[in-house]
């Protein structure tokens, strides 16, 4: 824990005035599981508060520094910014996927480098930023880590990788594909998605997400890289 106050301080300059937030923001219910009689504080609260002021920031930015885009462009925009895989990436630049408290079982499967641990992560993060710092060194905070991304242009192009999978498969001809939620993992306000898609009567591929929408297009990711593999 002293390293990552001394990272958070010497990189982004936030000091913790509650050093307990911080910890929960840090440790993933695998841990806290696996400790009950410690009666230990996981993160999936604070991951509920993180992606609420995250969403509001970020559609501040782009409302602001977009003025003339549409808004369906702005939400294709911040859905990219704001996507799972992003904000786990955002958790590795800053070096927390170090820091994250996991159980044993998770450990040993890969969670340190999961996706959706990671992103809950960066998530969580910043709930804990916003209750003991405030908005505006949330705001600060995006704005060292995030923004510069998003001014690079990284965010432009959205990927749908349904419609490309829709145009790859019916080259030949018409072809019926169908996304089916099979599982739903978590608490409703940090739910998981886990879909299968479906081409003509087959399942190809699944894949999953913190919405249908998320979890449909990695599935479409996950059938184009196994159709086009060989």
């Amino acid at each position: 824990m002293q390293l990552l106050i001394q990272k958070l301080k010497q990189d982004f300059g936030i000091v913790f005035k509650d050093l307990s937030l911080l910890e929960t923001a840090f440790t993933h219910t695998s841990y806290a599981n696996e400790h009950r009689l410690l009666n230990i504080s996981h993160n999936e609260r604070l991951e509920f508060l993180g992606d609420a002021v995250l969403q509001l920031i970020i559609s501040q930015y782009l409302f602001a520094a977009y003025p003339k885009k549409a808004e369906g462009d702005l939400s294709k925009m911040r859905s990219m910014i704001v996507r799972e895989e992003s904000l786990a990436g955002f958790s590795i630049s800053c070096g927390f996927d170090q820091f994250i408290k996991l159980g044993k079982g998770e450990e040993k499967s890969g969670g340190r480098q999961r996706a959706t641990i990671l992103g809950d992560l960066f998530e969580a993060f910043l709930g804990a930023v916003l209750l003991d710092q405030g908005v505006e060194v949330v705001k600060d905070f995006l704005y060292q880590v995030m923004i510069p991304e998003v001014e690079a242009g990284n965010y432009q192009r959205v990927t749908d990788y349904k419609t490309k999978l829709q145009e790859y498969l019916q080259i030949e001809g018409e072809v019926k594909i169908s996304y089916q939620v099979f599982r739903e993992i978590g608490p409703a306000h940090a739910k998981l998605f886990e879909v299968k898609v479906v081409v003509d009567g087959q399942e190809v591929a699944q894949g999953s997400g913190k919405s249908k929408k998320s979890a449909e297009q990695a599935a479409a990711k996950a059938a184009l890289e196994i159709l086009t593999r060989g």
